[in-house]
């Protein structure tokens, strides 16, 4: 561009009393190139204070493009959800008996106990006992009196509080549950984990019959 002496003077003022080139811009108002700005300024002496003033205004800077960039990963993958569950949504529908079978089969293999006879299923995570209980009553209509609960918990919470929390996340009455006593191991041992329920265990009553039958779905499935 070409040189305007007022503009270059007010540059020179403003690089004196550590301005940067952004702030220069600004206060001048007009969008001179830094290149520009680097040639007008390049004999010009800073002030002591300028470098740790850079540093700062960099380090804040740095501070907002990682908050943008975070901001922005977040929505893509809220996006990303979305379209994944618009595109899934219909393969509820192909879900019978048949299909339910065979998934209670596999979630059943992955997470239930290995004893002959005794349908049981436990974990911490809720959304694992709620396919479980859903699948189950899909496929053979269990009758809810038939599904009791047990509660793994560590020693320093609260039973009563877990038993509630399990209750209402899976709808099983709370007279359904058994009572249990902490994990001896954890006494006096702090629970890290804030959001930790314990581990709600699923025994399904009169069920060794489902219980041989998702085994050797299983096994058919696999080949065996």
């Amino acid at each position: 561009m070409q040189t305007n002496p007022v503009l270059k003077n007010k540059v020179q003022s403003l690089r004196k009393t550590g301005k940067t080139f952004g702030e220069m811009q600004k206060i001048v108002g007009i969008k001179i190139p830094k290149s520009t700005l680097s040639n007008w300024c390049k004999n010009i002496p800073l002030p002591p204070a300028f470098q740790k003033r850079l540093e700062k205004i960099n380090y804040v800077n740095l501070r907002k493009a990682s908050k943008l960039a975070i901001e922005r990963s977040k929505n893509a993958k809220l996006n990303l959800i979305k379209d994944l569950r618009k595109n899934n949504k219909h393969l509820l529908s192909k879900i019978d008996k048949n299909v339910g079978k065979m998934l209670l089969a596999m979630l059943y293999l992955g997470e239930g106990a290995k004893r002959d006879g005794i349908l049981m299923l436990g974990s911490s995570d809720v959304n694992i006992i709620k396919l479980f209980l859903k699948l189950l009553e899909l496929c053979y209509e269990i009758d809810r009196d038939l599904i009791k609960c047990r509660i793994s918990y560590r020693a320093d919470q609260n039973i009563g509080e877990l038993t509630n929390y399990w209750s209402k996340a899976i709808k099983v009455p709370i007279k359904n549950f058994y009572k249990t006593i902490p994990d001896p191991r954890t006494i006096n041992r702090k629970t890290k984990k804030a959001d930790y329920k314990g581990v709600c265990v699923i025994h399904i009553l009169k069920s060794s019959k489902i219980q041989l039958e998702l085994k050797i779905v299983s096994e058919i499935i696999m080949g065996r």
